[in-house]
């Protein structure tokens, strides 16, 4: 390979076969809601883009719930990363695992070779936090990623056929009692989704099994389901989970997991199905100096342009970046939205950085909260206006269906819900890929 400069920036003939340029490249690490909503702006600017992600798809995490409890298929939630940039010609993809970065000589290191660039914005997101405790991470099913969901959708339907086989009374109480730890809005939805499959799918499906037989078990460490949310809008959500017989354990920490038994500070519970949603933490890169990183959540620390503190070409936004603010000291919520704003606003200051006028300092624009528990459930907060039940429900219903990437995937969706509303059912129940347990 060939290095030659040219101003300020560097021109390389072919690495990973992506072609030399005299414009300036731009890599991003991530194709999540904070890539995607970044390139979208980029995509217009005289740069070359190039995206690194595991994955060749873009994900719609907030249903991932949805796949693991049959009631959508994964390509109804995931769209193919070239597809939503295949008419930009300045764009590359590539599917790698980016594992360090040479901050002195501005190269990434990757499961695939070594790339320079002028700029790099991180964008990778968050991982599931076990806490350091090695067993629940050996034994629970996490709930972070397209295949994990499908795992635990194999190892849930795997469970019930088993216990539809089994004459043991012991063995049938432990494969039909599911176990959900955290009650944000994904352990919320988990739990309100396998309740409804049980009234919905357990007596049509498995006649020899009785709805009583089959247990949701939701813990929470702290005094109420949904803390991010409203007071009302917990009350309201805990009160439709009862009323799906989802049973409900506040002010419970989990202490351990062996594949059989969840030990926590207040009981035990024998399960073959453990679902960890009980938190996530930051997904840093090696190579960026420790003093950037807040260690204990894992994010990069991030002036209020999204410029990781000690750099000044590289940036970090969505759920990694930590911007400390009046109004969010311990940084912005991890989730969609800020995700997407820091996003759009970097897309906007790279083309007042590229002509050498100032950027425009971010500030969060909070659209509101919200989660779903069931058919015609769902609790929304927006500003100091609380929604719940039907009406929230179909509001839940529309931003979601908006916000996927792809009018297959919303025509899809939608179909999905129409069918599984009218009839009661969950058609993806299908064991494609059976699962294994450690």
């Amino acid at each position: 390979m060939v290095n030659t400069t040219i101003g300020n920036f560097v021109l390389q003939d072919f690495n990973m076969n992506i072609p030399h340029t005299q414009m300036p490249r731009i890599v991003v690490i991530g194709g999540g809601f904070a890539g995607i909503s970044l390139i979208q702006r980029l995509r217009k600017l005289n740069v070359q883009i190039v995206l690194f992600d595991k994955h060749n798809y873009h994900a719609f995490q907030p249903l991932l719930y949805q796949v693991s409890t049959a009631g959508l298929e994964p390509d109804s939630i995931a769209y193919p990363l070239r597809k939503v940039f295949r008419k930009s010609k300045n764009f590359h993809f590539r599917m790698a695992d980016v594992q360090h970065i040479d901050t002195a000589n501005n190269t990434l290191e990757t499961s695939i070779g070594n790339l320079k660039f002028d700029y790099l914005v991180i964008a990778s997101g968050t991982k599931t936090n076990f806490f350091g405790n090695k067993n629940i991470e050996t034994h629970s099913m996490p709930m972070k990623t397209i295949p994990q969901a499908l795992n635990i959708r194999s190892l849930v339907l795997q469970n019930i056929e088993k216990a539809d086989m089994t004459d043991d009374p012991s063995e049938r109480r432990r494969l039909l009692n599911f176990v959900v730890a955290g009650a944000g809005p994904t352990g919320v939805e988990l739990a309100g989704a396998l309740a409804e499959f049980r009234k919905g799918i357990l007596e049509n499906d498995y006649p020899q099994l009785e709805e009583e037989e089959m247990f949701v078990h939701l813990i929470e460490g702290g005094d109420r389901v949904l803390p991010p949310m409203s007071a009302k809008s917990s009350r309201n959500a805990q009160q439709f989970l009862e009323k799906l017989g989802v049973q409900i354990h506040l002010n419970t920490f989990i202490k351990d997991y062996d594949g059989k038994t969840v030990v926590t500070s207040d009981a035990s519970f024998e399960t073959e199905t453990f679902i960890w949603a009980a938190g996530v933490t930051g997904a840093p890169i090696a190579g960026i100096d420790s003093d950037s990183l807040v260690e204990k959540a894992n994010r990069y620390k991030v002036d209020r342009f999204n410029c990781i503190v000690g750099f000044k070409n590289i940036f970090a936004i969505g759920d990694i970046a930590l911007m400390e603010t009046e109004s969010f000291p311990k940084g912005h919520p991890q989730v969609a939205q800020p995700a997407i704003q820091q996003g759009k606003l970097l897309g906007k200051n790279f083309k007042k950085l590229l002509l050498g006028q100032e950027m425009e300092q971010f500030t969060y624009l909070d659209k509101g909260s919200m989660a779903t528990i069931g058919r015609n459930k769902a609790v929304c907060d927006i500003k100091k206006i609380h929604f719940s039940g039907a009406f929230a429900w179909f509001i839940w219903m529309f931003v979601h269906l908006w916000s996927l990437v792809g009018f297959r995937n919303k025509v899809i969706t939608f179909f999905n819900w129409t069918y599984n509303y009218i009839n009661y059912d969950r058609a993806a129940r299908l064991i494609i890929r059976p699962f294994k347990k450690n």
